[in-house]
């Protein structure tokens, strides 16, 4: 079939990076099968299992040699999959043919394979997780003391400034970045368990012995680059690996998704906007548009990620005894395209968080317009403090905010409050301090220091615990 007769991933072709996709290549994938049946037969040959050295290196000589064709025809044959390339693998090596999978079952390399697999593709999180909190970083340390209208329920509330609200991004990302160090460090191997988890098969090789089965499995497991195997698997090492992983990749989607919700309401209300390219379209009929069309991606492929994720709590939970293969189809997709998914998401974020566009002069001017109705308690204070009575002003102050709103949102006018209190007589002995009390640095709290704070107690240790990522490709192709 011919490119553009088939159905092409998006998250292929579209989204994620090469360093992703190549991860859960076939090759990558079956590859790590191959060294699995290396480590195994390498370390049995140590431990005096009947194979020999000429065997193990003939398997280590053919290790990158596929015929992809063979294979398939011999899956269509045997319907196993496993199966198929130990027979691939056995023709590519005669002499090692006997002692190719000894004593395993297919989750040896189905299992341990994908486990390799998942713990490299989170190694990449981690270094997107690291540039993209390195670029919040900057961004709010940039906009630290620049105050803005806050808000809650998305209406007018207490200033902050950018940089802090940048902060509380970052944060997010912070907590999911800790939770990806977390999995690696602790992600277990299945190890050589067995058919049933039982190691009954191994434990026949070794003639009874307990000791040496155990050293077989701790040396594959080292082999591979693991400090530990699960202490007791069925077949399968339990789904509650999956759904844990599953759930960091639901955490960064969720994240990912609050960010660029807030670049999309502030690109509406023209304080921020996401970068764009000088010939990117908008609308094919709107030629004056600015979508926010990365930030959009960046929610739809989370919601699909957070929808995902689901899979794998279904999987762990409905298992059956020692195992059941009803998990095996939707694992090798709902995994893998979680990851292909969230590393295409960070590239995005990167992308936006590197090139954000501040609009200082409407947040000023967004700013000005609702000042006068978020000092009415400084007012209230100055009044009182100058021997007004705090009732009758509290009364008076109301009554005139209630006008400035009308003539706000009925008819369009600019703010008037602040001329209303300055004409009130009450307020005559602080008239002249009015403008001052309306300085927006007033009602930012410590925004710039909590960012400063936060950037130096939580930001830089976590950049310096890790690369940045920097030998990644980061390139957004749509």
């Amino acid at each position: 079939m011919e490119r553009g007769e088939r159905f092409d991933h998006p998250l292929i072709e579209r989204y994620a990076s090469q360093e992703m996709a190549r991860l859960f290549s076939p090759r990558a994938r079956h590859g790590a099968w191959r060294d699995l049946w290396i480590a195994l037969a390498r370390a049995e040959h140590e431990l005096g299992f009947p194979v020999s050295k000429e065997q193990v290196d003939e398997l280590v000589a053919h290790r990158d040699e596929f015929d992809w064709d063979r294979v398939a025809k011999y899956e269509k044959e045997l319907r196993h999959d496993v199966m198929a390339h130990v027979h691939h693998y056995g023709d590519l090596c005669p002499r090692a043919r006997p002692v190719i999978h000894l004593g395993a079952t297919s989750c040896f390399v189905t299992d341990n394979g994908d486990l390799m697999q998942y713990r490299r593709a989170l190694r990449v999180l981690e270094q997107r997780l690291v540039a993209v909190l390195g670029s919040l970083a900057g961004f709010a340390q940039q906009w630290r003391a620049q105050p803005c209208l806050g808000y809650t329920h998305f209406q007018v509330a207490q200033p902050v400034t950018v940089g802090k609200r940048a902060c509380l991004w970052a944060q997010d990302f912070a907590f999911d970045l800790d939770e990806v160090r977390r999995i690696c460090a602790w992600l277990p191997f299945r190890g050589v368990k067995g058919t049933t988890g039982t190691q009954a098969t191994f434990l026949t090789l070794a003639a009874g012995d307990h000791a040496k089965v155990e050293e077989l499995d701790r040396r594959v497991t080292a082999a591979m680059g693991f400090a530990k195997s699960v202490a007791v698997s069925g077949q399968t090492y339990t789904r509650k690996i999956d759904w844990t992983i599953h759930q960091v990749l639901s955490a960064i989607a969720q994240s990912a998704s609050k960010f660029a919700t807030d670049i999309r309401l502030l690109s509406h209300e023209g304080e921020i906007e996401e970068p764009s390219e000088s010939k990117q379209i908008g609308s094919s009929a709107m030629a004056y548009k600015k979508n926010p069309m990365r930030s959009e991606r960046v929610c739809s492929l989370a919601r699909y990620v957070i929808e995902t994720a689901t899979t794998s709590a279904h999987t762990a939970a409905t298992q059956w005894l020692e195992r059941t293969l009803d998990d095996s189809a939707v694992r090798r997709i709902a995994l893998p395209e979680s990851f292909l998914a969230i590393d295409g998401i960070l590239m995005l974020v990167e992308n936006v968080a590197k090139g954000l566009v501040v609009y200082p002069k409407v947040i000023d001017k967004k700013l000005k317009e609702q000042l006068p109705f978020l000092a009415t308690e400084e007012i209230l204070m100055a009044g009182v403090a100058a021997g007004g009575d705090r009732q009758d002003l509290h009364e008076r102050v109301r009554v005139h905010s209630r006008a400035a709103a009308y003539a706000v949102k009925a008819e369009g006018r600019d703010n008037p409050l602040l001329e209303l209190i300055a004409g009130d007589p009450a307020f005559a002995r602080i008239k002249d301090t009015l403008p001052s009390l309306l300085d927006s640095r007033r009602f930012v709290g410590r925004s710039a220091e909590q960012v400063d704070a936060f950037l130096r107690d939580e930001v830089s240790p976590r950049l310096a615990a890790g690369s940045s990522g920097e030998g990644l490709s980061s390139e957004i192709r749509v």
